[in-house]
């Protein structure tokens, strides 16, 4: 019998993104050793930043964001902001509800210029490397790149 092709309007849903990630999802082991350099981190973020003014966007979510743009080969921050606006993955990873808005791309960039001035994004990725490389989870794997693709490519989507 054929189902039938109903448009929806809305989405309610008693599921969360957590139970929508699988088990056995590579980034699920991630998660946990990124919890544990941001945990570790946490004396340093906060002091960077004033105790009043506006709330800037958390950098625990800022640093897990740009890690999944490292992984994923998210070519820009505006592509990134796309991807965590409809994908259910990058807004479980990052810590976003499915109501939470996404944050502004000149708001993110100067976020992250703050954590990249501080050296944080450095000892951040620093300490997730370590995490992986005592649980054997790196490679010493050689590839290549062809940089005239990526050119071509940047030249195409100069967003």
């Amino acid at each position: 019998m054929r189902g039938d092709d109903q448009g929806q309007s809305g989405v309610f849903s008693y599921i969360s993104a957590e139970q929508r990630v699988p088990q056995n999802h590579p980034l699920r082991p991630l998660r946990k050793m990124v919890d544990e350099a941001l945990a570790e981190l946490s004396p340093r973020l906060t002091k960077m930043y004033a105790k009043r003014g506006r709330p800037s966007i958390a950098p625990e979510k800022l640093l897990r964001a740009l890690l999944l743009q490292v992984l994923y080969t998210v070519r820009s921050e505006r592509q990134l902001m796309e991807q965590l606006d409809y994908n259910l993955l990058y807004r479980w990873f990052v810590g976003l509800n499915m109501d939470d808005p996404i944050w502004d791309v000149t708001v993110f960039t100067k976020n992250r210029e703050r954590l990249l001035k501080g050296d944080i994004a450095q000892a951040f990725f620093q300490k997730v490397l370590e995490q992986a490389r005592a649980q054997s989870l790196l490679s010493e794997e050689h590839f290549t790149v062809d940089g005239t693709l990526i050119e071509a490519w940047v030249a195409a989507n100069p967003s």
